[in-house]
């Protein structure tokens, strides 16, 4: 049966055509979707686009999934997400992540060093200041720090994508949901045990953090269309998306499948999934007909999924996005 669960709908960095964007956010208010979620890469300001969203919607939740850590301080961090709090009208929720080596290196000239300890120390400064506190300085000598000068008429919950164990016990620490993307749905588990391990070295009486894994989907009545989309979430981003996502899962079990993706993508690559490796599609995808993709997103939804959110392939046709919507729609 349909499930009655909070589900979100987020897209990638790769999405980048605008009039999209604002589409999909119109159309997943429209269906009943609890949020809505724009990560950031190389191509538009997230912010601006969620901006232009918060105006154009009403009830609708809002956040950055995600922004990376090393193309603004902490200080524009907060800055950004006490304005886009106030423009929603309190809908926002801000997603940080640390990144990957293209895009700290490759577009923001900033070495990637220390991603975890990155993505703590930044945490905490922004939270420091959407406390209203003044940032700690960590300038010998420097001006004496400052605070924000506009606060949130509310809180604005900090989600941290994680997929490593310290990363995660970080989250557990520190964050108030965990979003996870590329994680194997075998791995929850184990996720959920390092959340609770983190938030156990956090402040006392600490909650565990909202889980909320990001699920890349591949639906459609075209069992070929299915299929190609479903190996092109998997091919891409073990081939051409850094270590982590493999590193992940072979630390989860699935080597032999990694091994296999990658022997069968040569350059020039073609981001085909051999037979022997389509198991990935059920353990990080929601593919196939509908009837199949709900039955898998409810197996999440089963391992301790709490806010899980649907993540649309970027650069597909608008009808496609349209049937994803209307298909996994919250009924």
């Amino acid at each position: 049966m349909p499930s009655q669960r909070p589900l979100g709908v987020g897209l990638t960095p790769l999405e980048t055509r605008r009039e999209v964007v604002l589409h999909v956010a119109h159309r997943a208010e429209e269906l009943g979707y609890d949020s809505f979620f724009l990560a950031e890469g190389w191509g538009h300001d997230a912010g601006v686009l969620l901006a232009e969203v918060a105006t154009q919607t009403s009830r609708i939740r809002i956040g950055t999934g995600v922004l990376n850590v090393w193309g603004r301080s902490p200080a524009s961090i907060a800055m950004l997400a006490t304005s886009l709090q106030e423009v929603s009208g309190g809908r926002f929720t801000l997603g940080l992540g640390a990144g990957s080596p293209p895009l700290a290196e490759g577009f923001h000239n900033v070495p990637f060093k220390a991603p975890v300890q990155r993505l703590g120390a930044t945490t905490r400064q922004v939270r420091r200041l959407l406390n209203g506190e003044r940032i700690e300085s960590t300038v010998p000598d420097g001006s004496r720090p400052l605070k924000l000068a506009v606060r949130a008429s509310s809180e604005i919950p900090i989600c941290l994508a994680a997929l490593g164990p310290s990363a995660i016990r970080q989250c557990g620490e520190l964050a108030d949901a965990w979003y996870p993307f590329l994680l194997p749905l075998s791995g929850l588990p184990e996720g959920i045990r390092l959340l609770e391990e983190g938030a156990a070295r956090g402040e006392p009486g600490r909650r565990l953090p909202l889980i909320g894994p990001c699920l890349p989907t591949a639906v459609s009545a075209d069992p070929a269309l299915a299929m190609g989309v479903a190996s092109w979430w998997v091919a891409f981003y073990l081939v051409s998306m850094g270590p982590l996502y493999r590193e992940t899962l072979r630390r989860l079990g699935h080597g032999a499948a990694v091994d296999d993706v990658l022997a069968a993508n040569p350059t020039p690559r073609t981001f085909d999934v051999p037979e022997s490796a389509r198991g990935l599609f059920d353990e990080l995808t929601l593919w196939g007909d509908p009837e199949h993709a709900r039955a898998t997103l409810d197996r999440w939804y089963d391992a301790g999924a709490q806010t899980p959110a649907i993540t649309l392939p970027p650069n597909r046709p608008i009808e496609e996005l349209d049937y994803i919507l209307e298909s996994m729609r919250p009924g």
